[in-house]
């Protein structure tokens, strides 16, 4: 398959490209500058000159807290950017498998019949607290109003070996000082990108259409998560819980934002903890000397 992989420079981007590589995919990577995605005719231009079999969209605008303050570029990239690819794609009849998150949702825990918190499923009302939540849900909608062989991903607290993130920020911490102050009100879904790269390629490969759920399976709170960092990688470093309003942020973050799918043509990913496991094994691996 001739895959074309937008965003391919960032941390997702990577794991695609090196998944997709040893599947024997013919590969088009591209990022800024080669493309604008919030250029319309040079994102039209493009696809007509390239014509990909599929395509891959990992570019977004990722500053969460940034957003608050540039709704209109964060729009640009997050909404009208993946309308752009979605609507090019389209007219060259090929399937675009876009990237989403979690912030789409308010936070506020789903109830099962026995009234305990679920994870978020693809059908539950979506409601976002942040600018950055707000312009990836218009960027889903526009992405799957423009065909309906194109697939949303949803997936969250992404970490990987190619990018900042929560795990690195975390190791570094422990070998500053003796203890981080981590929020234990926010429950999610942790997710190695070295897991999720494979079972989106997968979801192209299987023709997934529509809206999915992919995460790590299971949930925990980031100081949770925080713990089980130091314990797999056997480094000293207390973790004191702190609540969201000790740690204030511009962009308000989802209290809850556990995703599962309740579809049966998705896969289940392995435990979050065996994400970890993998991303600090990866990890190892890259910085031997």
């Amino acid at each position: 398959m001739r895959l074309l992989v937008t965003g391919a420079a960032g941390m997702l981007g990577h794991d695609i490209r090196r998944v997709a590589e040893r599947a024997g995919h013919e590969l088009v990577l591209v990022d800024l500058p080669e493309l604008d995605i919030t250029d319309a005719a040079a994102v039209y231009a493009f696809f007509a000159r390239e014509r990909p079999e599929a395509t891959i969209n990992c570019a977004a605008w990722t500053d969460v807290d940034g957003a608050e303050t540039k709704r209109e570029q964060a729009h640009a990239v997050n909404a009208d950017g993946a309308g752009n690819l979605a609507r090019a794609t389209a007219e060259i009849e090929a399937p675009l498998l876009h990237i989403s998150t979690d912030y789409v949702f308010d936070g506020t825990a789903p109830l099962d019949a026995d009234g305990r918190p679920r994870p978020y499923v693809e059908s539950d009302p979506t409601g976002p607290r942040s600018i950055y939540g707000s312009t990836k849900l218009d960027g889903e909608r526009q992405v799957l109003a423009a065909s309906r062989e194109h697939c949303v991903v949803r997936t969250a607290w992404l970490y990987g070996v190619d990018g900042p993130n929560f795990v690195a920020t975390m190791l570094r911490i422990a070998t500053e000082r003796d203890a981080v102050q981590v929020v234990d009100d926010q429950i999610g879904s942790p997710t190695w990108s070295g897991h999720l790269a494979p079972a989106v390629l997968g979801l192209l490969e299987r023709q997934v259409q529509g809206l999915v759920h992919l995460t790590g399976s299971g949930r925990v709170s980031w100081s949770g998560f925080a713990r089980e960092i130091f314990r797999q990688a056997e480094v000293s470093c207390r973790v004191e819980s702190a609540t969201s309003e000790q740690m204030a942020r511009p962009a308000p973050r989802p209290a809850w934002s556990a995703l599962e799918s309740e579809r049966d043509d998705v896969l289940p990913m392995p435990p979050w903890q065996d994400g970890l496991a993998g991303y600090l094994a990866a990890r190892n691996g890259m910085m031997r000397p």
